[in-house]
């Protein structure tokens, strides 16, 4: 009877530990980020421009008009995790570094673009809109995708879905806003996170 006690006792005190190696392990690897947007809703974010931005079902949507959902603090080294889904016709990017958050463009902002059907391909998904051309084309359209973004100085690095499509350097912004971008098609992003460098 001691033995089989002294088994159990044994057993709950490994099934304990690896619980707490576990949980020890999954808070070192979230450890600095903070969600930005976690689909409860849009209060850390402004309204720029006329698009529909809308949740539905945690996901943040936008079908109709032109705009940007902009967020109300400033970053400047970081790196940022976005999820995002889009058709085949949409034309939208997570811009970085806006130096005007109330008129945000590509000439303003790093545009790190989702644009499948650009008319010049060459900074289409998985460019940086006039600065870093994507070393592999990737089409987003019709899946969940996620986007890692790193800018730290004057380096930047665009890894879509597990796969670098960019690394660069360029020194126009170096701190501001991030911009969550939709011109057209069906635009949906369901979880931004940033983590300061």
């Amino acid at each position: 009877m001691k033995r089989l006690a002294a088994v159990a006792m044994l057993s709950f005190v490994a099934v304990f530990a690896g619980f707490l190696l576990s949980a020890n392990a999954s808070a070192q690897m979230n450890m600095g980020w903070k969600t930005i947007f976690d689909g409860s809703s849009l209060d850390g974010w402004n309204m720029i421009g006329d698009a529909n931005w809308r949740l539905e079902n945690g996901i943040a949507v936008a079908d109709k008009g032109t705009g940007f959902l902009v967020s109300k603090d400033s970053y400047g080294n970081f790196e940022v995790r976005a999820e995002f889904w889009v058709d085949t016709k949409a034309n939208s990017g997570v811009f970085i570094r806006c130096s005007d958050p109330k008129a945000v463009t590509a000439v303003n902002a790093y545009e790190v673009n989702i644009f499948d059907e650009r008319p010049d391909p060459s900074y289409g998904t998985g460019a940086i809109v006039n600065v870093g051309k994507p070393t592999t084309m990737i089409k987003a359209a019709g899946q969940w995708n996620t986007y890692d973004i790193t800018a730290q100085g004057t380096h930047f690095t665009i890894v879509l879905n597990g796969i670098k499509t960019v690394d660069v350097q360029d020194s126009k912004h170096d701190r501001g806003p991030i911009a969550l971008q939709y011109a057209a098609g069906v635009v949906k992003f369901r979880k931004v996170e940033i983590k300061a460098l």
